[in-house]
This record gives C-alpha cells, structure tokens and sequence, in this order.
C-alpha cells in the first residue's frame, strides 16, 4: 500500500465509521450531543465519548467541552471513555484530557484494508481446534473467562454487553469460539456496520499456550467470509502490538492510532 492509499484509508474511516455508535442502539442506552461530541449513555461497564472531529475547538473551548463530560460523569458516578485517534486535532488534545483527570490507556493500532483477500485466506487450525459461531449467555461466560485468563482483570461486562448487542439486533453482530474440546482458547466477534462498507473486527484473545498455531488467523479469515457474504468490503481493526503483524501481513494498513482516555469519578 502506498502512502496514498493509506490516507484514503484512513478518510474511508473517518467518514464511514466516526462517530462510533452502536446501531441499533442496546435497550437502556442514549446517546446524548454536546458540540461536536457524542456522549453514549449507559452501556456495559463505563460511558463513551466520541465524535468525527472535533470541528476546531482549541485552547479554552475544548478544555470547557471536556470539563462538562467530568462533570456529567461525576454526577452519574459512572466512568467514561473518551477515544482519540492519533490525528485528531487539536495535537495537545491528551495533553488537556490528562489535565482534566482522564488517564490514557494502552495505545492501540487502527489498520484498515479490504476484504476479499482475508476472506480468501485459508489458514490451518490446529489438529483438535474448531470454530464456532456463538449466542448463549454460557458461552459468552466461558469468553470472559478466557479473556480474564489472558489479561487477568474483569471481563464479566462482555457478558452483559455482548448479550445486549444480540438482543437488539442479532444480525448485527457475529461471535466466533475457537474452541479445544470444551476449552475456549480464543475468540472474536464481527459487527457489520449498517449503512456503510465496513465491518470491524473485536476480541482475538488466544491463551498464550495456544498462539503461534494459526488460530488467530483462522478467526480473522472466518470473520472476513462473514463480512463479505453481508457484501462488506472493508475491515477495520483497533489492534494490540502483539496481532498488529499478524494482521499487516493479511493486507491490512496502519492508517492511524486509538488511545482511550478514562475518567474515574
């Protein structure tokens, strides 16, 4: 890919996929504009704060901007999660959320590319491993399981979250359990972005005994099948040092960084 084709890339999300909001909205939550900011109400574990750009507020506007959002939050007693992308303007932006109490956590990769050549992917599974495609509450439980397994915190609001999702439309998202014998040894989900040609890719925490064998790679090819049989032709990863190669190997482009900024009241 060409510098150009990354920029176009990057526009390609910028306008397809910010703001992010979920859509159909689960029951419970609301969605709330300040400005140029969209503040999502009620979700699974914390609120979100998102927008496309921030239309040129700087200096003393933006810190107030930001100042309402603590506040909002300070009164529902309820963290929140405002997402940066590493173009967003203006460049002192962390700066200011820092300032205001939100504190950064692990950066992440955004890489967008086309479909077709991970749908076309044939990758071999381990001897023992499957794929599956799931809805239960039990096995949403046993994802959360691994993922605290992995990363060794609480995972139980995918449960809740994920549950939701489905619920409001099932059409919307796909789950996908790889899967030896009755462990879970990794998993993700797709959603397939309406009224766009995106799908974006969630999850693909693999317990670390079982990395390096093909499985993460045989989750991604089977959820880029999924998304070009719904006629999608982009896919969108916020991806971890550890998958970014993986996933840059496959046809994907780094078209710019995520950071989620978190308020604690």
């Amino acid at each position: 890919m060409t510098d150009l084709d990354a920029r176009g890339l990057r526009d390609a999300y910028d306008s397809q996929i910010r703001p992010e909001l979920p859509d159909p909205l689960p029951a419970g939550v609301t969605v709330e504009r300040d400005g140029p900011l969209i503040r999502v109400l009620g979700l699974d574990h914390r609120g979100f704060l998102t927008y496309r750009t921030l239309d040129g507020l700087a200096g003393a506007e933006l810190d107030a901007l930001i100042a309402r959002q603590v506040e909002v939050f300070r009164a529902r007693g309820e963290p929140v999660e405002w997402k940066a992308a590493g173009h967003d303007e203006p460049a002192d932006l962390g700066d200011r959320l820092r300032a205001a109490g939100f504190v950064p956590e692990d950066q992440e990769t955004v890489v967008v590319g086309p479909v077709a050549p991970l749908a076309a992917a044939v990758p071999v599974l381990p001897e023992g491993v499957r794929l599956r495609e799931v809805t239960s509450r039990a096995d949403l439980e046993r994802i959360a399981a691994m993922e605290e397994e992995v990363w060794h915190d609480d995972r139980s609001h995918l449960v809740i979250g994920l549950l939701r999702e489905i619920e409001a439309d099932p059409q919307s998202i796909t789950i996908v359990v790889a899967e030896a014998g009755e462990m879970v040894v990794s998993a993700g989900w797709i959603r397939y972005q309406r009224g766009t040609g995106f799908a974006s890719l969630w999850g693909g925490s693999t317990l670390p005994q079982w990395r390096r064998k093909g499985v993460y790679r045989a989750l991604v090819a089977h959820r880029a099948r999924l998304a070009q049989q719904r006629g999608k032709t982009l896919l969108q990863v916020d991806c971890s040092p550890d998958s970014r190669p993986i996933l840059e190997r496959l046809g994907l482009v780094a078209v710019t960084t995520a950071t989620a900024y978190v308020y604690t009241p």
